[in-house]
């Protein structure tokens, strides 16, 4: 993946901070997901009172992409930050990072934690999830 489209994923992902609902832990989360063929889904997380129906940025991103005929992709951009001020990576969670798990190759996929368009790192989804459980263990 070339700088440009890095950059233009973290910068996606950085947009998306606006539409977070986030009021119990005022914990914004914004997400870029990167399909094979080009095309960008954006997500945000969406809190709720009752805590276990929240939805992380980025499975609302992989939901969206994957509601509309999705199955192959290639990075996401993810950044987040108390109150939306961004100062540390925002990793992905234990089951957001199963999800990608169902749809993405863990040795290919790429993870870009961004604070900024100059402050980032990319991992694989290996990198984030040795020895994962997917759909080939049940082949």
């Amino acid at each position: 993946m070339d700088q440009a489209m890095v950059e233009r994923l973290i910068e996606t992902a950085i947009s998306q901070l606006k539409f977070s609902y986030a009021p119990y832990s005022r914990f914004k989360v914004g997400a870029a997901l990167l399909t094979a063929e080009g095309k960008i889904y954006t997500g945000c997380n969406i809190e709720n009172a009752a805590y276990a129906p929240t939805n992380c940025a980025e499975r609302t991103a992989f939901f969206k992409a994957v509601s509309e005929g999705e199955r192959s992709f290639r990075a996401i951009c993810v950044a987040g930050g108390k109150d939306g001020v961004l100062t540390e990576y925002a990793a992905p969670c234990g089951v957001c990072r199963q999800v990608m798990m169902e749809f993405c190759s863990p040795d290919s996929f790429q993870i870009i934690l961004a604070v900024s368009r100059e402050q980032y790192e990319i991992f694989t989804l290996g990198q984030l999830l040795p020895q994962g459980f997917g759909p080939g263990n049940l082949q």
